[in-house]
């Protein structure tokens, strides 16, 4: 796997820096050794531009990668501590060109700063690249780090594939279940319409019932009505 492309622009801007101390160093030679630092001084103007957006860029690129949850957030952590401490050393740059403060010590010190201070020696330079640094980075080389980002990623990876796995699971059960649902909705509608008809029966039903109860009045009462007639009749004519 390729290395990561910020670390790589981050390695970039960090060998600029250095370039621009270096130069920084070289002009305060030329200006003791009464040279002309006309050339070094446009170098170094287009130098700190070329850095300051270089750290823009890494701070956006940084931002994009976290907000879109492509690194873990310890990384995101220990990144965003690696660009402060970028912008502090442009910051310092930039007011070492203009003379604000005093120049910052050329390759060969910062590089030998580290063993100097462990030596026991009194004037030995901090590399100032490893202030703040995390504890899971402390003592790891830049190799080492990328493995460790490979690895990070890489799971990172493995969970976003358990996860889409997961997802489409879950996506396959939903169509099932809402195909599950139309079948029912189509049982409902049929036992509703069902429900209608029986429903209309029943009612056809209960008018047939009263009209023969209305019928089975009527003719009883004519019944009695001729029971009634012939028993006048009898009576009258039954001798006395």
């Amino acid at each position: 796997m390729s290395q990561d492309a910020w670390l790589q622009n981050y390695d970039a801007t960090c060998r600029l820096a250095q370039d621009i101390a270096e130069n920084i160093h070289e002009r305060s030679r030329l200006q003791r050794t009464g040279g002309n630092p006309a050339k070094i001084n446009m170098t170094l103007r287009a130098s700190l531009q070329k850095l300051k957006q270089n750290i823009s860029q890494l701070k956006e690129s940084l931002l994009r990668a976290s907000s879109s949850r492509r690194i873990m957030q310890s990384e995101a952590d220990r990144r965003q501590n690696l660009v402060d401490d970028l912008v502090t050393r442009e910051k310092h740059l930039n007011a070492t060109f203009r003379g604000e403060v005093k120049e910052e010590p050329s390759r060969t010190t910062l590089m030998s700063g580290a063993g100097g201070a462990g030596g026991g020696g009194g004037g030995g330079a901090v590399n100032p690249w490893l202030v703040n640094e995390s504890e899971e980075t402390r003592g790891l080389s830049f190799g080492e780090i990328k493995q460790q980002q490979h690895s990070i990623m890489e799971a990172q990876d493995a969970g976003l594939d358990a996860l889409a796995a997961v997802i489409s699971r879950q996506k396959m059960m939903g169509r099932e279940i809402g195909n599950e649902l139309e079948e029912q909705n189509e049982i409902i509608d049929d036992l509703s319409h069902l429900v209608d008809k029986t429903d209309d029966r029943i009612r056809n039903e209960t008018r047939r019932v009263k009209l023969v109860e209305t019928k089975s009045a009527s003719c009883g009462m004519l019944v009695v009505i001729v029971l009634l007639l012939i028993a006048i009749v009898v009576v009258a004519v039954w001798p006395a």
